[in-house]
């Protein structure tokens, strides 16, 4: 467990929330050989995510992950929903003591947080599914299901790729999506780092040239 927290990183913002939800994003695990296909990396990387897990208090039975697909779709996680989600690039959920888990390597992962209706969201936004939308279409979801209000979102979103050392400035088209969803300003949070100029703590797909490994957002609902 110390060795794991020791590389999970932490964001202000949401962890003034830890009553309602623990978080946390795994950093580069040092020693691992990423120099593989990305199955073989996940199953290399695999024991140090389990452990994440539990660090933040959760167990592997109620950890659910997506396909993450490069769009979209959004899947709305209960107890008895697949473990791993199929063709969608987000999860929401407000069932107490589940966690959801998104991987990523210079794609945004972002974080959502409803505190009065309970209910949070995680998401995996690149460049293609900032295009298409998927922050906003996951508040959308979040309205429907649970009867959240964009006024109340908290929204963080975490390390990624950045503008010059990639093409296009797909934070901010993330960080706009919100304003338009109705997510005030200042509640949509931003840590600013760029997983390109800092091979010491995070993969990078573009910098390692597909060769890397992945990072791991975590955020679950305390039971």
């Amino acid at each position: 467990m110390t060795a794991a927290a020791s590389i999970i990183e932490t964001f202000p913002a949401l962890a003034a929330h830890d009553t309602l939800c623990m978080h946390g994003f795994v950093q580069r695990v040092p020693g691992v050989d990423t120099s593989r296909d990305k199955v073989e990396v996940l199953q290399r990387l695999a024991t140090y995510h389990r452990a994440a897990v539990g660090a933040l208090g959760f167990t592997m039975e109620n950890f659910f992950t997506a396909e993450q697909v490069h769009g979209a779709d959004i899947a709305v996680v209960s107890a008895s929903s697949p473990r791993h989600s199929l063709n969608v690039d987000g999860l929401v959920t407000n069932t107490p003591g589940l966690s959801l888990g998104i991987h990523v390597a210079d794609c945004g992962p972002v974080y959502l947080i409803d505190p009065v209706q309970r209910a949070i969201a995680l998401l995996h936004s690149g460049k293609k599914g900032s295009e298409k939308g998927i922050t906003g279409n996951a508040v959308r979801v979040m309205q429907a299901h649970y009867g959240t209000s964009p006024a109340d979102l908290l929204v963080q979103l975490g390390p990624c790729i950045r503008v010059p050392q990639y093409d296009v400035d797909f934070p901010a088209m993330i960080q706009a999506s919100c304003r338009e969803a109705g997510v005030p300003a200042a509640q949509i949070h931003d840590c600013l780092t760029c997983t390109a100029l800092d091979p010491s703590h995070y993969y990078s797909y573009r910098r390692e040239l597909g060769r890397t490994g992945r990072l791991l957002a975590l955020l679950g609902l305390r039971p």
